[in-house]
């Protein structure tokens, strides 16, 4: 012993000899074995890891709480009851060292121990790693929680162990206690309670403060309650051991010494608690890409306000169970939009229940209702009606938020569901971006407009143009007029003649724009030009179409050619996607609807639906989208190509196969998009041939089954090639589109080919690949096959390779119609053409009908700006494939919708959701896997397990060895 001497070399004698005796028994070899026994049994059987289907260890960490309870107990139980049953305990008391050196020994003894068995699990999150997209920031935390956690479960059960001299009462007591502690914090408990008093009880519990660190949030707050739970408990212990020592009942200073520093440590770990309760701000996000922290595109948001933003959360006392512990986590998040707006965001929390004035608010100007949840416990079920909202409010613009909004809920049956916040700083900062966007619209356009703006009118002398476009030019000047009154020295207008000096100016613009003189018809030999542009300092130029030719047509394109110039106004996204009449609930038959995709990208854009008829996109859209075109005829494809020849973006979606989906039949058909040709002459093809993917997304099939004379049918969940898995290397992680992306499913597909001898210099991007396994098939028999074994019977043929499934081809196009006359013009001279009766009748008809003047032209060049992506699949966006693909997963399935909307984020060249869309608890989904393979895995953690436990008892072997050897060379001496 060292009496006065430094107590490092003694507690770790203490901690040493703890340890040795640990392992002196195989009990303690039959203890790691079974603790980690249990937590594999729980993680791939009780959690059912391989159907759960998430790239993730946070079912094991879920258990700790209560396995810790039981393995802290065992490891303190004999520690010091031991002690005092065998009357070793009163050689410790005589000592002359200080008793917390004891007490502190014994405690790093049992946190070594602690540490073995926890050293045993980290194979289970290597193997997860291996076999998914592992996010290794909350499998740390998850670590640091569960050691801390042990930690203050250790401290409890050696304070109780010094209160008894028999194992069995003290490890009952430990459990008791700390499952006291685990309990206060549970659903069990705070349920009965309300809102408040329940976010006090999750404060106070050992389990909940342990799951948001989990999460991958290491709240500073949760580690110092730890911390100050370990200390007040080996306080407790090191003062029960010291009153032992008293040889009087009587109060002496020495006592009351005693009492009041214990007493105060007390105070102050309760103290410090409380008033860190009080702060949020001092955590760490420890997860890939900061998933519980404000990112600087919500900052960016924030930064545009010019007055303050109200965020307002609904929450009822008294919820469904599920919900419950899901308000503090949002109520966190909300306060940091609070702190990260520098005062220009208030932030508000009420029960509406317990406000009747602002609960009649909510309903009848907000129009916030109250949800019905049935509520269950042991002694009868009720049905509550409960506010789970959040208000985004900025001047007279507002948003709501419900639940259904803000989380996302996995169900592998109906009796267990995991429910999540989804993603809720992106919910929310859509939501003020929308809120932002509604409230500037409503202003001066100029103010959002960084740079000045110049309007260059392309028009010929007025003796050349038809008297329609004659006066057109009046009503253009007199819009004109009035936006540069608002524009305030920041808007410049040029009207030019191309034809002037010998047409130096035609020709330059037909080489910058290609620009050709227009025509009213194909028989006119008038030719003129009638342009219009708006061009920036940065040189980035916008064509604004001529519409109608009536003033508010004019005006609406005008603004909308202004708002790609300005930030903070809403996109309008032109779909071309077929419409199909009637409404089928389950979405299969009827032919292809797109109905998510509509409603997923118009919670942040516009969507206008565009048919191309009259031959042209409307002048307000940014970004044309076709969803599984067909059938277009010339009018719509020129549509298509004028758009791209003013610099817009076209995102296609098509392929030369359609899959039809019914109740009971699945069939492949052709389809003629009408784009073939086009493609071709910007290079890019789509191989008539479909892609199969070894590594694929399970497709569900209803199967019967026959037990005992009933038959039962059942959804069986079959691998099926056709629905090709990219993700890892398929996903091109050097583009913002799909670097974030963690997966997505690709539904009959086919190979995209690129000439690059017709690109010209243009830049193409990969974006979506299969994998190296897959294969090429021409069959039409697209329906799953099953083996006897049940397995799919689907096998490679012919070469395997990698095809591609999405690019981006930017750059300077030329016009597929550049060397032929407008598709909009026609021979309105249909009378020279017929003789004798028809001529009369057919000059009647023209005199009959209104005339109609119709302007046109090619632009045989686009700009720079033009962008073609194509990706080959009809399917892969259509409300049936997206609710299959969510079958599989037992979740909402977004990574298609996702995919798409990161398209139009990153066209629009707006990056601000893009970052923090693809963000979700759900969304880091294994691979495909065979059952083989899923047994190979678990096994292999068990095997795993075995051998550190064997390398743990060489370890020990090896040390006794030496203690042995080291002893008997003493006794030779």
């Amino acid at each position: 012993m060292q009496p006065n001497g430094q107590p490092l070399p003694l507690i770790r004698r203490i901690a040493a000899k703890e340890v040795a005796l640990f392992f002196a028994s195989p009990i303690a070899y039959l203890f790691l074995a079974t603790f980690v026994a249990v937590t594999l049994f729980i993680f791939f059987w009780g959690e059912a890891f391989f159907s759960r289907n998430i790239a993730d260890v946070r079912p094991m960490f879920e258990w700790m709480p209560l396995l810790l309870i039981f393995l802290t107990s065992t490891l303190t139980m004999r520690l010091w009851s031991e002690e005092r049953r065998t009357g070793t305990l009163e050689h410790v008391l005589t000592q002359p060292v200080p008793l917390w050196h004891f007490v502190v020994g014994k405690f790093v003894g049992c946190l070594l121990l602690l540490a073995i068995a926890l050293t045993i699990t980290l194979p289970l999150p290597m193997s997860v790693s291996l076999m998914g997209d592992l996010d290794w920031g909350p499998v740390w935390a998850g670590y640091l929680a569960t050691f801390l956690l042990g930690a203050a479960y250790l401290s409890i059960g050696l304070f109780v162990s010094a209160r008894s001299d028999n194992q069995i009462v003290s490890l009952i007591s430990a459990v008791a206690l700390s499952g006291l502690f685990y309990l206060v914090g549970t659903n069990t408990i705070t349920d009965f309670f309300g809102n408040q008093a329940g976010e006090w009880l999750r404060a106070l519990g050992t389990g909940s403060r342990f799951d948001a660190i989990t999460r991958g949030v290491i709240d500073f707050r949760d580690l110092y309650y730890y911390l100050s739970m370990i200390a007040v408990f080996l306080a407790l212990n090191t003062f029960v051991l010291e009153k032992e020592r008293w040889a009087t009942q009587q109060v002496t200073p020495h006592h009351q010494a005693w009492r009041a520093v214990t007493g105060l440590l007390l105070a102050n770990a309760i103290g410090a608690n409380l008033w860190l309760g009080q702060i949020n701000s001092i955590r760490l996000d420890a997860t890939e890409g900061d998933q519980y922290s404000i990112s600087e595109a919500t900052t960016g948001y924030l930064n545009q306000l010019q007055e303050p933003l109200l965020v307002r959360g609904y929450f009822s006392s008294k919820t469904h169970p599920l919900l419950a512990p899901l308000v503090p986590q949002l109520r966190d998040l909300i306060e940091e939009y609070e702190v990260a707006g520098n005062g220009k965001v208030r932030v508000e929390f009420v029960d509406p229940v317990a406000n009747p004035e602002l609960e009649e608010e909510a309903n009848q100007k907000y129009g916030i209702q109250p949800v019905p949840f049935q509520v269950a416990d042991r002694y009868q079920a009720s049905i509550v009606s409960s506010y789970f909202n959040v208000l985004v409010q900025y001047g007279d613009e507002h948003q709501v938020l419900g639940f259904r909004d803000l989380i996302e809920v996995k169900a592998r049956s109906e009796a267990d569901i995991d429910v999540q916040l989804r993603n809720p700083e992106h919910d929310l900062t859509r939501a003020i971006k929308k809120v932002l966007n509604s409230y500037q619209a409503g202003g001066n356009l100029f103010d959002t407009v960084k740079s000045e703006l110049v309007f260059n009118g392309y028009i010929s002398n007025e003796s050349a143009l038809p008297e329609k476009l004659v006066d057109f030019k009046k009503t253009i000047n007199k819009v004109l007029d009035k936006l540069k009154a608002d524009a305030h020295g920041r808007f410049t207008v040029n009207f030019i003649d191309p034809d002037a000096d010998g047409g130096k100016v035609g020709q330059q613009i037909a080489q910058d724009f290609g620009f050709k003189p227009m025509a009213t018809s194909l028989l006119s030999k008038d030719r003129f030009y009638f342009y219009m542009t708006l061009a920036n300092q940065e040189e980035q130029t916008v064509q604004i179409p001529l519409g109608d030719m009536s003033e508010g047509s004019f005006e609406r394109n005008l603004e909308a050619g202004i708002k790609r110039f300005a930030s903070g106004f809403t996109k309008t996204v032109a779909l071309v996607a077929p419409q199909m009449p009637g409404y089928n609930p389950y979405g299969m038959g009827g032919g292809a609807k797109f109905t998510q995709l509509e409603q997923f990208l118009g919670d942040e854009l516009n969507i206008k639906r565009e048919d191309l008829s009259d031959g042209r996109v409307s002048g307000d859209a940014d970004i044309l989208l076709l969803a599984s075109p067909k059938d277009l005829d010339e009018k719509q494809l020129f549509a298509i190509d004028q758009f791209l020849m003013q610099g817009g973006t076209v995102i296609a979606a098509t392929s030369p196969y359609s899959a039809s989906l019914s109740n009971r039949s699945l069939s492949l058909q052709k389809q003629n998009s009408g784009l073939q040709d086009w493609l071709a002459h910007h290079g890019l093809s789509i191989e008539d041939k479909i892609v199969m993917d070894p590594q694929n997304a399970a497709f569900p099939v209803p199967v019967t089954r026959n037990v005992g004379g009933f038959q039962f049918q059942e959804m069986r969940m079959l691998d099926y090639p056709y629905f090709i898995d990219v993700r890892g290397k398929g996903l091109n992680q050097d583009i913002a589109i799909t670097a974030d992306l963690p997966q997505t499913t690709v539904a009959w597909a086919s190979p995209i080919k690129i000439d690059e001898e017709k690109q010209d210099g243009r830049k193409v991007t990969e974006l979506l690949r299969s994998s190296a396994g897959a294969w090429l098939s021409s069959s039409m028999d697209i329906m799953p096959k099953i083996t006897r074994d049940g397995l799919s019977a689907f096998t490679p043929e012919g070469k395997q390779g990698s095809h591609l499934l999405g690019i981006i081809s930017a750059g300077r196009f030329s016009s597929y119609f550049a060397d032929k006359e407008s598709p909009l013009l026609t021979k309105d001279d249909k009378a020279e053409e017929a003789t004798g009766e028809e001529a009369e009748n057919a000059k009647d008809d023209q005199a009959s009908e209104p005339k109609q003047t119709t302007v046109s032209s090619v632009i045989s060049r686009s700009p720079e700006s033009a962008r073609i992506v194509l990706f080959s699949s009809n399917d892969f966006l259509r409300d049936q494939v997206i609710r299959m693909a969510g079958s599989s997963t037992g979740s909402e399935y977004l990574n298609n919708l996702q995919l798409l909307a990161n398209t139009v984020d990153w066209s629009l060249e707006d990056a601000g959701l893009l970052s923090i869309r693809s963000r979700g608890h759900f969304n880091r989904t294994l691979p495909p896997m065979e059952h083989d393979v899923q047994l190979f895995w678990e096994y292999l953690n068990y095997g795993m397990a075995i051998f550190a436990l064997g390398i743990i008892a060489i370890v020990q072997r090896q040390r006794k060895r030496a203690r042995d050897n080291r002893y008997l060379a003493l006794l030779a001496n």
